[in-house]
């Protein structure tokens, strides 16, 4: 089911679940742009804690999914009936993705500032902070991207493998 940004319903795991509605492209953009604010203020701070609590932001939209994520439910809010339905839509599974390896780099972030690795941690957010913020200002989701290349890399192993062609038993 569909809601009035066309977040998308839950799913078992960061990966695309059948009938998992599309995005309003809009609301990713906000969360990208809330998450760059963030995770400025993580590298500001250098605070571990604030990190982490960006991974559990992360966390939810990748397992629970957009649905859940709490910049969705903020921009639902806040945004989405004021501006009207999206004329495009954007699919939920590469956003979902873009979510895990955010989880990932915000993790090690965290993990970084709080044991005082924090180079470590500084590098982290750094990356965290790269790919949301050319989310945020020019529309260009890097999780996304790597999402649509890993894709199609295991579509074109599956194609040459004997054994996971159409009919194939194990």
């Amino acid at each position: 089911m569909s809601t009035p940004d066309g977040s998308a319903a839950p799913a078992a795991g960061p990966g695309p679940a059948p009938g998992e509605p599309s995005l309003d492209p809009r609301g990713v953009r906000f969360a990208a742009s809330l998450t760059t604010v963030v995770l400025v203020l993580v590298l500001l701070a250098g605070s571990g804690w604030l990190a982490a609590a960006q991974a559990v932001v992360f966390a939810v939209g990748a397992f629970a999914g957009m649905r859940f994520a709490p910049y969705s439910l903020l921009y639902r809010a806040l945004l989405a009936r004021r501006l009207g339905p999206p004329t495009e839509r954007e699919d939920a599974a590469p956003v979902r993705f873009s979510q895990l390896v955010g989880f990932l780099f915000a993790t090690v972030a965290a993990i970084g500032y709080l044991t005082g690795a924090t180079t470590l941690g500084i590098v982290a957010t750094a990356f965290a902070l790269a790919a949301a913020f050319l989310n945020a200002a020019f529309g260009f989701c890097l999780g996304c991207e790597m999402y649509t290349l890993i894709s199609r890399t295991r579509a074109r192993l599956r194609a040459r493998n004997p054994h996971t062609a159409e009919g194939a038993t194990a």
